[in-house]
């Protein structure tokens, strides 16, 4: 039964004021009829006594308040899922984009989600294939993981994500779906996605929620939350691994900041709310796998950088939460590296357990410690030899130096085109190595330097 109240009192902003409420909850989701018959949507954000603060997800312009009526529904925000929204492209609240009619719901779920009992969680341990080689060779990522990506303003970070989006598939097999929510991003943008997905084909096994820059903040603070709960109903519900790629999550924060300074609230570190950690929290612990059932989540948040400041609220306390992050460099972008990973800072947490014999190859632990080993030495000779002259670098500086380049050249740098099998990435891998004195090659076994370097080198030939 719905309540309903004519005793709106104030409407400041997106924030409403309603007296002499009863029964309310938090997060309940409130109809606002105007005069006119028209109906705005909004949450209770707050309950006070017998004064609730609702949030509006639209602007309150034209509302009038002697006549309008506030209708409490007795629930929290829901979506409708089912199979059929593969393939479907919604906005941020979950209503059709693509022209398409509505989704004939298996089921409504509340789109906060329900908490995974921790004793119940099995840990990740199965490899995913993203087709890009400086994340499966280096900072692998496994079925499962939350493994953020850290861009900067400009860099071309809505590329990498249609490229994971497009590329990514488990290794073991099983249905394989991607959902991908866009928060706050342009017109331009949103439509990028759309059409690269469709001209790739990757729509069919997509489900697409964009939310625009021009649609209200609190509609963005709803978007990654539709996402994850059209994701948990694939796997959990279908049996579906599932990746989640959610750019951008700056745009995320700074829209919990603009609800935050609404209501009036004492602001935390640069402005942001003091609660921001929690709330992130609750959209990335919404990963994981779960003893019994066959789907899982695997998150990839995209983020951006303000100021290019990685000590920033917003990737420090993302860094806390999650599993590692992979890092994009201004630097490499400027060589024309593409996708520009920066892989010495970058960081997988969870990679030994996803790579190694019957994973990916029982070469890749080695080649993986010496190819990191061999890049760092070579950035230093660089260094050096940028400080020094070439001429003070020994025989094997100079080869480690040659290293690093050619290493950013062909390892790093693959374009936004090429997937690659993690068997040609390990295979580039030994290409490098060739480079550098089978003596440097410290970190590989004996027996894997005779069965791969040679091998790669009668290949060459």
């Amino acid at each position: 039964m719905f309540k309903e109240y004519k005793t709106i009192r104030e409407v400041v902003g997106p924030l409403m004021v309603v007296d002499g409420v009863a029964g309310v909850t938090y997060n309940e989701l409130v109809e606002i009829v105007n005069t006119n018959g028209e109906t705005r949507l909004g949450k209770v954000l707050e309950v006070s006594g017998d004064k609730a603060v609702v949030q509006l997800f639209e602007n309150s312009q034209g509302l009038q308040i002697s006549g309008a009526k506030a209708r409490f529904l007795g629930h929290a925000q829901r979506l409708a899922v089912s199979r059929d929204m593969l393939g479907r492209v919604f906005d941020g609240m979950g209503n059709p984009r693509d022209g398409g009619e509505s989704v004939i719901p298996d089921k409504w779920m509340d789109i906060n989600g329900e908490p995974i009992n921790p004793a119940a969680r099995d840990y990740p341990n199965e490899f995913i294939e993203t087709g890009i080689s400086a994340i499966d060779g280096l900072n692998t990522l496994v079925r499962g993981q939350k493994l953020p990506v850290f861009s900067m303003s400009g860099l071309p970070h809505a590329e990498l994500a249609a490229q994971i989006a497009r590329q990514a598939k488990v290794k073991s097999g099983g249905n394989f779906a991607v959902v991908f929510a866009a928060i706050g991003i342009t017109f331009e943008e949103a439509r990028y996605f759309v059409e690269d997905f469709k001209r790739t084909g990757a729509i069919e096994r997509t489900v697409l929620f964009t939310n625009l820059a021009n649609d209200p903040a609190v509609e963005r603070i709803a978007t990654p939350r539709m996402a994850l709960t059209c994701a948990e109903y694939l796997a959990f519900e279908c049996g579906m691994h599932v990746l989640v790629i959610m750019t951008d999550i700056t745009n995320y924060a700074e829209a919990l900041r603009e609800v935050s300074a609404a209501r009036r609230e004492v602001p935390g570190r640069r402005g942001y709310p003091g609660y921001l950690y929690t709330d992130l929290a609750s959209l990335y612990e919404r990963a994981g796998r779960i003893r019994g059932k066959e789907g899982s989540i695997t998150q990839i948040p995209i983020l951006t950088m303000p100021e290019d400041d990685k000590t920033h609220p917003i990737p420090d306390l993302t860094g806390y939460i999650t599993e590692g992050q992979i890092i994009l460099s201004r630097e490499l972008y400027k060589k024309g590296v593409t996708p520009p990973i920066d892989v010495l800072p970058s960081l997988s947490r969870l990679k030994d357990k996803g790579i190694g014999r019957g994973k990916t190859r029982e070469d890749h632990a080695d080649t993986m410690n010496q190819l990191f080993a061999a890049y760092a030495r070579g950035k230093e000779c660089k260094e050096l030899s940028a400080i020094l002259g070439e001429a003070a670098l020994s025989d094997t500086d100079k080869l480690y130096a040659k290293f690093a380049e050619e290493f950013e050249k062909k390892y790093v740098s693959q374009g936004f085109t090429t997937a690659r099998s993690i068997e040609e990435t390990l295979d580039t891998g030994w290409e490098l190595l060739r480079i550098l004195p089978v003596s440097e090659l410290k970190r590989i076994r004996e027996e894997y330097i005779e069965k791969y370097l040679h091998r790669g080198e009668s290949k060459a030939e």
